[in-house]
């Protein structure tokens, strides 16, 4: 029998309707009280770390999940499930995903209607990504995020619906297995990538959205010393207005990294044209692309490895894996 650590981090999973319609924190999460339902199959180790919703979730905060989960590799721990809000899920996972050793599966779940709400998806979600956790098929590809019965990398789900249950997707690629019956059915193989065990998680790196129209000012509004890095969701395949090239060369100009993905929900960011703003001219001014990654992951990513210890050189070369 697996030993699985649960760990509780708050969210919709772990709230309740009031009469008036609204959603709320529990004061006592009522995941905690289900061990019965996995009772002689499943050993399961649950410990409530925070109990907030998730965009109260912070750096900080995943960092202390990173810290605990290295912990449980020096005690027989099989597996870790992490239930979280929907709204940071993906960042939460995909930090976890670039900083903790392969070493056992990592799953984390949530749900997208409360506990005592009519079809209520918490519970379902909850022991689904247990059996995932367990399952030896989960072994050796990185942290897993499972809902509504679909099994996703970290590194490409994303939240795609404001309240749909099926919500969480992962664009262009898909979903790499399903879990049907307390068994995972694993259809991809997860692309091996480099993880750094940082520390700390300092920086200020800011995500800016581009648009028809847009011009060097909101550049120039983070163009100062306490500016770490900037990630642009531009245009189409990579792509901005013109207009905002003196500003992003007055911030290349300071060493600051600019990484650039697409504000498109699908397919990746590529330097494919070569006009004034396209993406052939933006790469030999310095920017980095990054290709699959949406703005907040990329964002995360450029954190982590500003707080790796890399040299400018190899700092690029970790953000375009």
């Amino acid at each position: 029998m697996k030993t699985i650590l649960v760990i509780h981090t708050g969210g919709t999973i772990s709230m309740s309707k009031e009469a008036d319609g609204n959603v709320t924190t529990n004061s006592m999460n009522p995941l905690l009280d289900q061990e019965e339902l996995l009772a002689g199959k499943v050993n399961l180790v649950v410990e409530p770390i925070f109990n907030i919703p998730s965009p109260h979730m912070t750096l900080e905060r995943m960092l202390e999940l990173k810290q605990r989960i290295q912990k449980a590799y020096t005690e027989n721990i099989d597996g870790v499930v992490i239930t979280h809000g929907t709204d940071t899920l993906e960042e939460t996972a995909y930090f976890l995903d670039i900083t903790l050793e392969n070493k056992i599966p990592i799953v984390l779940t949530g749900a997208m209607r409360s506990s005592n709400e009519i079809g209520t998806d918490g519970l379902y979600n909850f022991i689904s990504a247990v059996w995932t956790a367990c399952s030896d098929e989960s072994y050796g590809k990185g942290v897993l995020v499972v809902m509504n019965d679909e099994i996703h990398t970290a590194r490409y789900v994303t939240k795609t619906h404001t309240t749909n249950v099926a919500t969480f997707r992962t664009p262009t690629f898909g979903p790499i297995g399903m879990i049907a019956k307390e068994r995972t059915f694993f259809a991809s193989e997860v692309r091996r990538q480099e993880v750094c065990d940082i520390q700390k998680v300092s920086g200020e790196v800011y995500v800016i959205k581009a648009y028809a129209g847009m011009d060097g000012s909101l550049f120039d509004l983070v163009d100062n010393d306490q500016t770490d890095g900037i990630v642009i969701e531009a245009l189409g395949a990579g792509n901005l207005p013109p207009e905002t090239i003196p500003a992003l060369e007055r911030l290349l100009a300071r060493k600051i990294p600019i990484v650039l993905v697409s504000r498109c929900s699908n397919g990746i960011a590529e330097d494919l044209y070569d006009y004034e703003g396209g993406g052939v001219n933006l790469k030999k001014m310095g920017i980095v692309f990054s290709r699959g990654l949406n703005g907040p992951k990329a964002r995360i990513r450029l954190i982590v490895g500003l707080n790796s210890g890399k040299d400018l050189h190899e700092l690029f070369d970790f953000l375009s894996e």
